[in-house]
């Protein structure tokens, strides 16, 4: 059973919104538009962010599809993470970071949805985290089936936006929110 976490220190955590895993995604502007609310609000609410950056065979790290969207760069003094696994926790210092920081709330997003988003949600549920997703602030690419099917990216995003309300872990909260909306201190959601 994991250690559930007491307390309520949020953090963002944003996950790989990258110019290579991001180009082709779906309503691309629109949810890195989202990314950039859900940061600002967090600074200004006095909440840290913590940047997950993917590289591997495909990612070149320090390649042009390896780095930061133009509209989006860590502040001075925010803590990055370089991951090579979908899960932002497997082989990196992620879980001692947000020790550091006394988080026992993730607030998440970034990309890509059906890979390392839902790896990390996972993961840090199964780690005693409570865990909010940006519901507008997570974004994929369609993906093709063995099959031939198309499966269409906004299926993939709205499929976790729901599971990420059904889930139910001992001990934890979880849920989704806007990014115009969510609550750092508050977990799972809008909360008055």
């Amino acid at each position: 059973m994991a250690t559930v976490r007491s307390g309520q220190q949020g953090v963002l955590v944003v996950v790989d919104v990258q110019t290579g895993v991001v180009a082709q995604a779906w309503d691309r502007d629109r949810i890195v538009g989202n990314v950039v609310l859900a940061a600002e609000r967090a600074r200004a609410q006095g909440v840290s962010v913590v940047w997950v950056q993917h590289h591997n065979g495909d990612l070149q790290q320090g390649s042009a599809e390896w780095q930061w969207v133009s509209e989006l760069r860590p502040a001075p003094g925010e803590t990055l993470i370089h991951k090579t696994h979908n899960s932002a926790f497997e082989l990196t210092t992620l879980e001692a970071e947000l020790a550091r920081l006394g988080a026992t709330h993730i607030v998440l997003a970034g990309a890509a949805t059906n890979w390392c988003i839902r790896a990390t949600a996972y993961a840090a549920l199964e780690r005693g985290y409570d865990l909010t997703l940006v519901q507008d602030g997570h974004t994929t690419s369609d993906i093709q089936s063995e099959a031939g099917e198309c499966i269409p990216a906004g299926h993939l995003v709205r499929d976790l936006n729901v599971a990420m309300t059904w889930l139910s872990y001992p001990g934890r909260i979880n849920g989704i929110a806007p990014a115009a909306q969510v609550n750092f201190s508050t977990p799972g959601g809008v909360r008055d």
